[in-house]
């Protein structure tokens, strides 16, 4: 399963300051843990940048990829920050990701963007209409939107379904219909359609030392269902992937499978 570091954030304090101070120091540093921890890809969250967001874009794709051999996770609703990040990524380990796509008009072009290049692109399911209300309203825009990526010309397999996880303190009743999706969208396409969740949306709001209890419990469950990548904390969740891949004999077991 694929772990795209959730980490550089420009949510983050820490972060935020290094963006903006064009820093190279703390986002390498943490790139580089993010991949040391487990995590194959990089989110680069630069918010909504609508000032100076392509040269902000291309200033952090190249310096995360100065630190780690992985592609990037392109996260903003900038469209021409995401162009800008796609044209000096370095394709040698990956191709980048763009986040995201949804069944909103106005997200069409992120979509038009992913078949212009032919990467891959998180797609949330949801309208504009407002909230998905269950695993089959979710599978029906799933579809919409695999249909409108085929017309654009872009591949599905290149396109990572997402559920849209929601905050088990607030929407509990959500969280099984995510679940029942992730193995319901599957089954919309041979090849299996890929899928993606933001992990800790689930645990978000609630106390911090439950948190990643949380998190894990339920990533099991999703990698069950089928789940083949998450937005995620490495640390948090690595002993979790391995040991679920070890059980479901996706790899060979031996006492030092966490080592591995």
């Amino acid at each position: 399963m694929l772990i795209i570091g959730e980490k550089l954030s420009i949510i983050a304090k820490r972060v935020r300051e290094a963006m903006e101070k064009r820093d190279k120091g703390p986002i390498q540093e943490i790139a580089k843990r993010q991949y040391d921890e487990g995590s194959r890809m990089i989110d680069a969250n630069i918010g909504p940048a609508e000032d100076g967001g392509e040269s902000l874009m291309e200033w952090t794709v190249t310096t995360i990829q100065e630190a780690v051999k992985a592609p990037v996770c392109l996260d903003t609703t900038n469209i021409a920050a995401i162009e800008a990040g796609i044209k000096v990524h370095n394709n040698e380990w990956g191709k980048p990701m763009i986040n995201s796509t949804s069944n909103d008009p106005e997200r069409y072009p992120f979509l038009e963007l992913a078949a212009k290049y032919q990467v891959p692109i998180i797609a949330l399911t949801i309208s504009k209409g407002g909230l998905p209300a269950d695993a089959e309203e979710r599978c029906e825009i799933a579809a919409e939107i695999m249909g409108r990526a085929m017309e654009y010309g872009l591949p599905v397999e290149e396109l990572y379904l997402d559920p849209l996880v929601l905050q088990i303190a607030t929407t509990q009743d959500q969280i099984l219909h995510v679940i029942k999706a992730i193995k319901m969208f599957q089954e919309l396409n041979d090849p299996p359609m890929n899928t993606v969740v933001g992990l800790s949306n689930i645990s978000n709001g609630c106390p911090k030392e439950i948190r990643p209890i949380i998190n894990k419990y339920f990533l099991s469950l999703l990698v069950y269902e089928g789940l083949t990548a998450a937005i995620a904390d490495a640390a948090e969740v690595n002993e979790t992937v391995k040991t679920i891949d070890a059980i479901m004999g996706k790899t060979l077991f031996a006492h030092s499978y966490l080592e591995m």
